[in-house]
């Protein structure tokens, strides 16, 4: 009896010192027990036969609560079993018509929809890999990205009919087939399907049509948006979906949560861990073409949404709206800056598993990280005595096991070799990042929107937070530009402005001196209506670097810094030649 009290005892104590050193042992039993099991599950599905799609999932929930509402749409519901026939229409319809098999890769052209989700479905059932388009990019880079994926058809909805129409002459010459959502055709060189789609039979298709799916089989190519040039594209295998669906059960998510997406299904954060993650999870989805600032929580109260996904950068947009709650907040990567904006907001966030704003933990995953310090990556012990003000990139080992499959044209910039020990490989996955105590990981900024100025290196994501604290600028996209005669790039901002205010010539630069050193305050200001993002909300630079701070292209009002007025003053044509002619010390 004695026994057994004092081994309860001892039991209690160790629990209670691993309590007080680690802070977050319990959440980590739990995190990596719910891990393991995925884990389990994972290596089950690869030696199954016939292979365990995540269509067969689907297919799966279909039978087990067909009439459960699978999505909710401005103002329209869709259950599983409605959902299920009209992909089955969907997939009928293209086998006819378009003569799809069984590995004939399919891209879709698409805003957020349902018909995106039973459209995809379709194709899935045929076993077809879809290459999800961006809806936002055209011309060149929208021809980019066939390129990657090697597709014959496209499918694109009615509204996105002139960006097809824009390069229909060149997808004639690649012999790419065009089928249009559409009843009409307007268009030589374009197929109207919807009526073939809706006269299609429902029944629903053979497995065999998909025999040959295998773990290691291509199930979608899925792009970058485009922001420091043309999409790039990445094979995702069934094994990279299934791993990206298992997200939302290590996080605790159930069948019984409403899942809000109002990210961009052609994204991976949108597509993978929201859709494809609530159908392994079997529960119910608020669709919205896209984010509304505005909307979103009267969609939480409306729908009764228990779990939301978003990205860091839309956080700023919620945190003067109304309060709702929401037992969880789902992200992939969030900055400090916008956690603690969102926290006064009284807003619960949950990253990965705990009630902590960090990114990952580094010993958790097959991911390491080496000092980043004048644009070289340095090797340095993992040792951490407190926090630290360090910047660090992450770089992730490529192994035989792994297989180098997900990047379809990365440069061989991006892998790094002998990093920790000689023959080593590692990834550069560009992500700037700080490290505390627990080893936590905090997303800083991209390393690619880096600049440097006299010497020093300069986070873009710093600067703009800095400049949205001045009290007249709403928002701020930071950026270095070329001036001819000095090397490296000096800093510029394009703003936009709060709504009935002016810009704060003198504020503005009072702010940015008591927070910033010299080489790091922006010397231009170019003043926006609004500033362009990608459909993921990530600002885009490169046409704003092309076009520089020049008066005489740009009809934006231009501002420079005049440090011994200590204020900004107009950019005329006369300063910017001085600043040429080198007249005007920079």
């Amino acid at each position: 009896m004695y026994v057994w009290i004092t081994l309860l005892a001892g039991l209690a104590l160790l629990l209670a010192l691993l309590k007080t050193f680690s802070t977050y042992f319990f959440q980590d039993c739990v995190y990596m027990y719910r891990a393991l099991g995925f884990g389990i599950r994972l290596n089950v599905y690869k030696r199954k036969t016939p292979f365990y799609s995540i269509v067969d999932c689907f297919l799966e929930a279909v039978k087990k609560h067909p009439r459960k509402a699978f999505i909710h749409f401005e103002g329209k519901t869709y259950s599983y079993e409605e959902v299920d026939k009209e992909s089955n229409k969907v997939a009928n319809a293209l086998r006819s018509e378009a003569g799809l098999r069984e590995g004939d890769s399919v891209a879709l052209f698409l805003g957020n929809e349902p018909r995106f989700v039973w459209t995809w479905l379709g194709l899935a059932k045929l076993g077809c890999p879809a290459a999800l388009l961006n809806f936002n990019i055209r011309s060149k880079s929208l021809l980019h990205c066939f390129s990657c994926c090697g597709a014959k058809v496209l499918i694109a909805a009615a509204e996105l009919r002139d960006a097809v129409e824009e390069i229909l002459p060149t997808l004639k010459e690649k012999g790419i087939t065009v089928y249009l959502l559409s009843d009409e055709r307007t268009t030589d060189g374009i197929q109207c399907i919807g009526q073939a789609i809706a006269k299609a039979s429902d029944t629903p298709l053979s497995p065999s049509l998909r025999s040959n799916i295998h773990i290691r089989t291509t199930a979608l190519y899925i792009y970058t948006s485009g922001t420091t040039g043309l999409p790039k594209a990445a094979y995702v295998t069934h094994e990279r979906v299934w791993a990206s669906s298992f997200i939302q059960g290590v996080c605790g998510v159930t069948s019984e949560d409403i899942f809000y997406i109002n990210l961009p299904l052609y994204h991976s954060a949108g597509f993978l861990i929201g859709l494809v993650g609530s159908i392994e999870r079997g529960n119910t989805v608020v669709l919205r073409r896209k984010f509304s600032a505005s909307q979103f929580w009267d969609d939480c109260r409306k729908y009764n949404i228990t779990v939301m996904q978003y990205i860091g950068e839309t956080l700023r947009y919620l945190c003067n709206m109304p309060k709702v709650k929401a037992h969880m907040v789902y992200n992939n990567m969030l900055t400090i800056v916008n956690f603690q904006s969102f926290k006064m907001a009284d807003r619960k966030i949950m990253e990965n598993y705990d009630y902590k704003y960090v990114s990952f933990n580094t010993e958790k995953y097959r991911l390491k990280t080496v000092k980043f310090t004048k644009l070289q990556l340095m090797r340095i012990p993992m040792k951490m005595t407190g926090f630290r003000q360090l910047n660090f990139v992450t770089v992730s080992q490529i192994c035989l096991e792994a297989l180098w499959d997900s990047a379809t044209t990365k440069t061989q910039t991006r892998r790094l070799s002998d990093v920790f020990v000689k023959g080593d490989l590692y990834f550069n996955s560009g992500d700037l990042l700080r490290i505390d105590k627990d080893k936590f990981v905090y997303f800083h900024d991209r390393v690619g929107d880096t600049f440097r100025w006299k010497g020093e290196n300069v986070a873009t994501t710093e600067v703009a937070d800095i400049l949205t604290m001045v009290d007249c600028i709403e928002e701020a996209n930071v950026y270095g530009v070329k001036v001819e005669g000095h090397e490296g790039r000096i800093g510029m901002a394009a703003v936009k402005l709060k709504e009935g205010r002016g810009f704060d010539c003198i504020n503005t630069c009072s702010v940015l001196a008591n927070y910033l050193p010299v080489y790091a305050r922006p010397r231009f200001i170019r003043i926006q209506n609004s500033l362009e993002v990608t459909g993921t909300f990530k600002m885009k630079k490169v046409k704003l670097v092309e076009e520089g701070f020049d008066p005489t292209l740009i009809r934006d009002p231009l501002y420079f810094l005049d440090l011994t007025q200590k204020k900004y003053i107009p950019l005329s044509q006369e300063i910017h030649k001085s600043i040429l002619s080198q007249e005007i010390k920079l």
